[in-house]
């Protein structure tokens, strides 16, 4: 038995209504912190420097990045106002071998002259402390901690222009 075009249309009503229905409610679940989630930096002890690889940020009379980081005041504001998650299962997540390679993370407090390194697993939003304590960060807060940066062009090869 054929479905006639009028089914056809209503069967493509309810599935993108129902897709719709189901991609708002993602949204609403992931934009929440979680009632455990505490800031990392406060007025005390706020965020004066960052490194990750080779690109840095600094706050100096307002934020100062690496040449090469598009959007500097973004990905101050998302580092300096991170959120963090205590893991419970801590053991768990060492043995795991899905976890990316971690990259580091220096960070200096203000009012402190030491930087403290901590790893920082991109992909799966966790954070080890120098104490080697893990944190997670809230999916809503991962996107802007990655800086936006110039694409490079690949060197001319001057071998094949002969």
């Amino acid at each position: 038995m054929a479905l006639s075009r009028k089914k056809w249309n209503n069967i493509l009503i309810f599935a993108t209504a129902s897709m719709i229905a189901i991609l708002t409610l993602l949204d609403d679940r992931t934009a929440e912190l979680p009632s455990d989630a505490a800031p990392l930096f406060d007025d005390k002890a706020p965020l004066a420097q960052l490194q990750l690889d080779e690109l840095w940020l600094s706050k100096g009379s307002q934020w100062q990045c690496h040449e090469d980081v598009l959007n500097c005041k973004t990905w101050a504001t998302a580092w300096s106002e991170i959120q963090l998650s205590p893991v419970a299962d801590q053991q768990g997540l060492m043995e795991q071998e899905s976890l990316d390679a971690p990259i580091n993370v220096t960070i200096l407090v203000a009012n402190n002259s030491q930087g403290q390194a901590w790893l920082w697993y991109e992909a799966h939003g966790l954070l080890v402390s120098p104490a080697k304590n893990w944190y997670q960060i809230p999916p809503s807060l991962r996107e802007a901690l990655t800086p936006i940066t110039k694409i490079s062009a690949a060197p001319e090869n001057d071998a094949t222009s002969n």
